[in-house]
């Protein structure tokens, strides 16, 4: 575990953008924090009164000092580091003007509204890009800007479902536990994140040489594709559907879960000099030189014999055994921890994937780290998950000059919160 510090240490990588994050739930927002890790400031505009969905997307809920549990869930808390909380009325023609106004003073505007929607509050591209053409405009949706299927709502199960991913995970048809099966987080809305932080960067890198900004259109159905990888391949390239293997790798053998004396753990083996170092080390040394095994190829041509046969020897050791045995061998193995047991391993402490920031609820807040790792601009901690509308004075004082007494009209009229 390492503690968060406040604003100290070498200038984040984007320390010198600024971005309005319209967005909510998780893709968005994840695009948003990857950017305020690297030190961009991200300004968070939230509904006046209920803020992110994902602040009531509990229990659990952050818990006070007190040991009580706060308006906001453990969820919210996962997306949301280096971000400062505005609360405007974006109904209100007074709530749309200030907002358009911010956008005039960033560099990034992220949004996923429902395509075409924010064209009636005057802060769709067009509108913002004839004002603001440097302005970098990235729109994430379910189904993208255009297709038969724009309009629709787009829900990372549904992607799920209808990217093919759950057609590949899961047991396979007529074993135990059969039937498609989801991964067990919103993996495509992270996934689209991310893409969506990419593409910020290159769209602000293109803005140099260009002096314009652009429209980036990303689709949680089209990540949802375009992650599919070998899977995608080997269907384009032999025009069979893959199939459930539950844990198996289509392509490569072993390389799957087996069960031991005390669990389970894994085997990844990628080459046949691994499987060779395996065989001897686990005291099976013909099995290298049996003409069914000794190729990658043959093994994945006699997968059930093979795994037939290693199953029964990996239940004769426990996990902690046969890991330690293994490892000292080179053969890629490990256990399947428990998310206990995850923050317990001595390498996730080490990377310092832990941390704690202070928070206005609470002073130790834990928060998973961000996994970049940059030499000379490191990741920095600045800003715990806010509360909502926590930075509703300050941001629109500061970067519109409003004095007190329009704030206090504001906040009375309902426009602020």
């Amino acid at each position: 575990m390492t503690a968060a510090s406040a604003d100290t240490g070498p200038r984040g990588a984007l320390s010198h953008i600024r971005v309005l994050d319209l967005s909510r739930v998780l893709a968005g927002p994840w695009a948003a924090q990857t950017l305020g890790d690297l030190g961009a400031d991200i300004i968070k505009v939230e509904r006046p009164e209920t803020g992110d969905d994902t602040r009531t997307w509990g229990p659990p809920y952050l818990k006070d000092a007190q040991g009580e549990p706060t308006p906001d869930a453990a969820y919210y808390l996962c997306t949301n580091r280096n971000k400062k909380s505005i609360a405007v009325d974006l109904s209100s023609a007074e709530g749309q003007q200030l907002v358009r106004d911010l956008a005039l003073q960033c560099d990034v505007l992220i949004e996923n509204f429902k395509v075409g929607s924010l064209q009636q509050y005057g802060l769709d591209y067009d509108t913002l890009h004839d004002i603001h053409p440097r302005l970098v405009y990235c729109s994430v949706t379910g189904f993208g800007q255009t297709g038969p299927y724009a309009q629709r709502a787009g829900y990372d199960f549904l992607i799920q479902g209808m990217g093919g991913l759950m057609s590949i995970t899961g047991q396979p048809d007529g074993t135990p536990g059969a039937g498609p099966m989801k991964v067990g987080v919103a993996l495509t809305d992270i996934l689209t994140g991310l893409y969506a932080s990419t593409s910020i960067l290159a769209a602000l890198q293109a803005r140099e040489v260009t002096g314009r900004g652009q429209h980036i259109d990303l689709a949680l159905l089209d990540v949802g594709v375009a992650c599919l990888a070998n899977q995608s391949m080997n269907y384009l390239h032999s025009g069979v559907a893959p199939q459930r293997m539950g844990n198996a790798h289509p392509n490569t053998v072993p390389y799957q879960d087996f069960p031991t004396a005390d669990g389970h753990m894994i085997l990844a083996m990628g080459n046949d000099g691994q499987f060779a170092r395996f065989c001897k080390t686990a005291g099976r040394p013909e099995w290298a030189g049996d003409a069914r095994f000794v190729t990658n190829a043959a093994r994945v041509q006699n997968r059930v014999a093979l795994i037939e046969l290693m199953r029964a020897l990996t239940v004769t050791r426990s996990t902690r055994e046969w890991v330690a045995l293994l490892e000292s061998a080179g053969v890629p193995c490990g256990p399947i921890n428990t998310l206990a047991d995850v923050f317990e391993d001595p390498q996730v402490q080490a990377r310092g994937m832990q941390i704690h920031m202070d928070h206005a609820a609470r002073d130790d807040v834990a928060l998973v780290a961000s996994p970049i790792r940059l030499s000379d601009t490191p990741v920095q901690y600045r800003l715990a998950p806010p509360l909502l509308g926590k930075h509703t004075r300050e941001v629109l004082g500061d970067l519109l000059a409003l004095d007190e007494e329009t704030l206090t009209t504001l906040f009375e009229k309902g426009v602020l919160a």
